[in-house]
């Protein structure tokens, strides 16, 4: 009997002295950096705690003119300016999308970015923008004249004014 309890005893010791390697949210966050390689633009941000665009996108449409919160988001580029790079649009989903501006023009990003993945960080807000400034901005973006002179209407926009951005490298 005694020999029987110190066996268990034995046993109980190895058991719980058995180290388990358990992979934290850091750890994942820190492969997930890794493994995906960033060219930086405006203010140095990091790829952690990055809101998803669906997210982003329930977000945006909780706000009103004049609301504004402060973020980082993830998403893929839509269209870029293919003047100076001096805006961009990303896609929100559900056909939306918001346009990324650059915090006092400080920093641009290169014109061949359609397509990537990019992490913005910075202001979110809901804008009306005028007849002129989504003509100005079709403009920019390289549109026919036709469908320049297409636009009509204001129209309610989701804007993100940014302060850094990362922009997948190929």
């Amino acid at each position: 009997m005694k020999n029987l309890f110190l066996y268990m005893f034995a046993a109980l010791m190895l058991v719980s002295c058995k180290q388990e390697a358990k992979e934290t949210t850091a750890d994942v966050q820190e492969t997930v950096e890794k493994e995906i390689a960033y060219a930086s633009f405006g203010q140095k941000i990091d790829a952690v705690n990055v809101l998803a665009t669906n997210e982003m996108h329930e977000k945006y449409k909780g706000l009103k003119p004049g609301d504004t919160f402060n973020i980082k988001m993830g998403g893929t580029v839509k269209e870029v300016c293919q003047v100076k790079g001096c805006w961009m649009t990303v896609d929100l989903g559900d056909g939306e999308e918001a346009v990324v501006r650059f915090k006092d023009y400080e920093f641009f990003v290169p014109k061949n970015i359609s397509g990537k993945e990019v992490v913005v960080n910075g202001s979110a807000y809901v804008k009306e923008l005028s007849v002129a400034e989504l003509r100005h901005r079709a403009e920019d973006g390289g549109k026919s004249e036709e469908e320049i002179a297409a636009i009509t209407e204001p129209q309610k926009t989701y804007v993100f004014m940014a302060d850094g951005v990362l922009v997948e490298e190929d």
